[in-house]
């Protein structure tokens, strides 16, 4: 049961991120912190999402913005530079509530918080911090979309670089918390993944097929509003769980 409920979230979740670049990641590392341990959780979360954002860069390669992902990767190796120091890994509740609240980025007024990818200060600390948070609480996706959201790029270059940033900052989690994850015996087989992988390259193609439906105005929109719920949903859940009555 926990193996069906994997699949059919990874494929779900790639053709949501297929069309939006982002929230899918946000609601499969939920869903898998619902039925494994979290450093399994964040393995896991890590491989589909590395096969979904790979598989989304190679169709939309054409449109990768390739200056800022090498400053980006800059700002990331950094960041994974310093994780090589620390270890930690958040509990279930926490876990929920820092995914819950990570969309809220994407509200702050641009007079607070005027980010811009293709500035490359600002590329290079994009790669450090949306790494850094992709680690701590597994996806980094809304933080990843307030440095896109002002650039002079149309849907296809935003999710397309996006995706290949994002395969980078998931390796680092993959990387991080691989041992852990061992260790706690909650890691699937290896074999799961020769199912889970063809379902998010499915799952993701279908998405960037809507996605050349859609405008950028509904595009961005969309976006905003669905991880804004998703969050929501998070913060309830983890403090349920705090409370003890999520249990």
């Amino acid at each position: 049961m926990i193996a069906a409920f994997i699949l059919l979230a990874t494929f779900v979740t790639a053709f949501i991120s297929g069309v939006f670049g982002m929230a899918g990641g946000l609601i499969l590392m939920g869903a898998l912190a619902l039925v494994l341990p979290v450093a399994s959780a964040m393995v896991v979360h890590g491989v589909i999402q590395s096969v979904s954002n790979g598989w989304r860069a190679i169709l939309h390669l054409k449109w990768i913005d390739w200056r800022v992902l090498g400053i980006y990767l800059a700002g990331s190796a950094a960041a994974a530079g310093l994780l090589v120091f620390a270890s930690f890994e958040l509990s279930k509740p926490w876990l929920f509530i820092i995914l819950g609240l990570v969309p809220a980025v994407i509200w702050l007024p641009k007079h607070i918080l005027h980010l811009d990818a293709s500035r490359p200060h600002h590329a290079v600390v994009c790669g450090f911090v949306v790494t850094g948070l992709n680690v701590v609480a597994g996806v980094s996706g809304p933080l990843l979309d307030v440095f896109f959201a002002d650039t002079r790029s149309d849907r296809r270059s935003i999710v397309a670089t996006k995706a290949a940033t994002q395969v980078v900052s998931h390796g680092v989690k993959i990387a991080y918390y691989i041992l852990p994850a061992i260790g706690a015996a909650g890691l699937p087989s290896a074999h799961w993944l020769l199912v889970a992988a063809p379902l998010a390259i499915l799952g993701t193609t279908a998405g960037a097929r809507f996605l050349a439906l859609m405008s950028d105005v509904q595009f961005r929109q969309w976006t905003k509003w669905i991880v804004s719920a998703i969050g929501a949903i998070y913060v309830l859940r983890g403090v349920l769980l705090l409370t003890g009555s999520g249990s």
